[in-house]
């Protein structure tokens, strides 16, 4: 009885650590400001797969030149993405459609981008996308800036 109960209670003090390191670690990433929700699916073909699959939740953060994307269910401390900015090429907006919008946050909308050949897809709210399309066209001179 001892045994399980010890067993139950370090069942327990792990889960409780690891949710917390898990905050943390979220903390941290939001420590600098400049972040918002937006979910991820990479190297997506031409035509829109509305099923849902490949989508994965995150946090980006503008980081000067780049966006940086950290995976939420993960413990790792460094982006899982980084997206410099004169490399993005807007393709395209949408709606989330059929099982994508069980998939994605309830107010999402999808941008369709190109970087560095790699066509990808994220999924941000209206004002998320306001911001990201601002910090876009807001390169220093003498860059490009593609924006559809």
């Amino acid at each position: 009885m001892v045994l399980a109960l010890t067993v139950c209670g370090l069942v327990v003090l792990l889960v409780v650590v690891g949710l917390f390191v898990f905050g943390l670690r979220r903390r941290l990433i939001q420590r600098s400001g400049g972040t918002f929700d937006c979910s991820l699916r990479w190297d997506v073909p031409e035509k829109p797969d509305t099923s849902g699959k490949g989508w994965s939740y995150g946090v980006a953060r503008y980081n000067g030149d780049r966006v940086e994307w950290f995976r939420v269910f993960s413990y790792a401390p460094r982006p899982r993405r980084a997206l410099e900015r004169e490399s993005i090429e807007v393709a395209g907006r949408r709606l989330p459609e059929g099982e994508e919008e069980l998939a994605l946050l309830s107010d999402a909308v999808v941008l369709t981008c190109l970087h560095r050949g790699i066509r990808l897809e994220l999924a941000m709210s209206e004002d998320a996308l306001t911001g990201f399309l601002a910090w876009l066209e807001a390169a220093p001179p003498g860059q490009r800036v593609n924006v559809a």
